[in-house]
């Protein structure tokens, strides 16, 4: 690698090539039908559109995910599309989920895949810790397994991350393969800043030319991260991150040293030193030409015979949330972790009481209605409290309560609407702003933000919440707010 490329550089990179990064989503209108399918619930929102929990004309629930506005007019990307969907959907159904259909829907883009019941792992580090032993053994062959699926249909996944990697019932599964060149400005290009700058290969961050020694990089981050709990190349601002993914050695420490010679070589700078994800699945099982079949069998045996498995850290009756995102959308440089911040008071005390005391008037409120676990609509209350500087970070603050006087709770992973059991996906937006701000993320990966794992919102109870953003000008006095599920609120004031 050239020693010019400097952090400068891949920010100019960045910049030019628009480097997806999740903690910026977009934000659209929410659609009640799309093509055939009958929109239920977002699910998540990400710099390539947004997914959609929906159901069939067969009442079969299916992940739906939109591409962003804009390209479906294209008559170049309408051939692209329907060239990459069919490349997708010849992929074996072998620890992935499967492409089911796709279509254009007036400007927009879609494509189906099967709907995963199960927690990304990203999710699932941030809420259990890093995995060992068979589970970790069992994702290892699994993501392989389905690397290897993905490659033999000549397809290139280009964005493995943990978001991708879906576990479900009976093993990881793995999403959004052969989908993030659609968006690219020209998407005939063999080059271009498309992935999440954790888990790209050097040859990405370059603009080199990607092909599958890419993904075989990015299983080697995702091993890692699922092992460690964190990115081999540290988290932060994409630059940064980048110019360590060219020049630093990967942060290993803690991975299990049966894997990490493997875990090395898939991390080599050079792509032709690494192996394939044939040769991954051959060294991981002991022997040399591993069917996908033989390694979906392996994965699934281990996996259901998992203590892990069997053992529900939530309380009973709270796994049937679906969390999942079974087309990925959320692409991000760091890794955020869900934390109830050390100034509030506990988190019992904040879910379960009555309203909390507000300090002043409130800036802006309004009722309106969320899902709760079974689909039906509960009514809550929203009131934004306070928006105002902390050093050199803006602060908000609102608080949610479920107005139902009796009868149900309202699911706090769903408040939001995106299942989200962290504030991380809201947004504020001030005149002039590039794009909107999703919440501050810290050294170590952590959302500047309120958390509330798998806790329900009693009838009458209320919840405070909090968030803190940076780089808010000093000068900026009015801001917007984004609140997904719960509204929208415009020209706050900044005190």
């Amino acid at each position: 690698m050239d020693a010019a490329w400097s952090p400068a550089v891949f920010q100019a990179i960045c910049y030019r090539m628009s480097c997806i990064d999740d903690h910026n989503p977009l934000v659209s209108p929410e659609p009640q039908q799309i093509g055939p399918y009958t929109i239920i619930r977002p699910l998540g929102q990400g710099g390539m559109g947004v997914v959609y929990l929906a159901r069939d004309q067969g009442s079969r629930l299916v992940a739906l995910k939109r591409l962003r506005e804009g390209p479906a007019g294209d008559a170049g990307f309408r051939r692209r599309f329907t060239r990459e969907v069919e490349a997708a959907r010849s992929v074996a159904r072998f620890c992935t989920a499967p492409v089911l259909d796709a279509g254009i829907d007036g400007e927009s883009a879609y494509i189906v895949t099967e709907y995963v019941d199960g927690p990304d792992l990203a999710t699932a580090i941030r809420k259990r810790g890093p995995m060992a032993g068979a589970d970790l053994e069992a994702l290892s062959v699994g993501v392989a397994t389905a690397l290897t699926a993905i490659h033999q249909a000549g397809v290139v996944h280009r964005d493995l991350k943990p978001q991708n990697i879906l576990l479900s019932p009976v093993g990881p599964r793995v999403i959004d393969f052969g989908i993030a060149q659609l968006v690219e400005p020209d998407a005939s290009r063999s080059t271009g800043i498309v992935g999440t700058p954790a888990y790209m290969s050097p040859e990405q961050a370059t603009e080199g030319r990607i092909t599958a020694a890419s993904d075989v990089f990015a299983w080697g981050g995702v091993v890692a991260y699922a092992a460690t709990g964190r990115p081999p190349f540290g988290s932060g601002g994409a630059p940064e991150v980048l110019f360590r993914v060219v020049h630093y050695a990967p942060e290993l420490t803690g991975l299990d040293e049966r894997l990490r010679p493997l875990v090395e070589q898939a991390l080599d700078k050079d792509p032709a030193r690494r192996p394939t994800a044939q040769q991954l699945l051959d060294r991981l099982l002991g022997r040399e030409s591993v069917s996908v079949d033989t390694g979906v069998r392996k994965v699934s045996n281990s996996w259901a015979a998992s203590p892990a498995r069997r053992r529900d850290p939530r309380p009973p009756g709270r796994w049937k949330a679906p969390v999942a995102i079974a087309t990925a959308l959320l692409v991000t440089g760091a890794t955020v972790a869900a934390t109830w911040r050390p100034w509030e008071t506990p988190a019992r005390s904040q879910v379960t009481g009555t309203t909390p005391r507000q300090s002043g008037p409130v800036l802006a409120q309004r009722s309106g209605y969320v899902y709760n676990l079974d689909n039906e609509y509960m009514p809550v209350h929203v009131a934004i409290e306070k928006l105002y500087r902390v050093g050199d970070h803006v602060r908000l603050e609102w608080t949610v309560r479920n107005d139902a006087g009796h009868g149900e709770a309202a699911d706090l992973p769903m408040i939001l609407g995106t299942d989200a059991t962290d504030a991380s996906g809201i947004t504020l937006n001030y005149k002039g702003a590039p794009r909107p701000l999703n919440p501050h993320i810290e050294e170590n990966g952590s959302c500047s933000c309120s958390g509330w794992g798998y806790h329900s919102l009693a009838p009458s109870g209320s919840i405070r919440l909090n968030a803190e953003f940076s780089g808010v000008p000093g000068k900026t006095s009015k801001a917007d707010v984004n609140l997904l599920g719960l509204g929208f609120f415009r020209d706050l004031p900044i005190t």
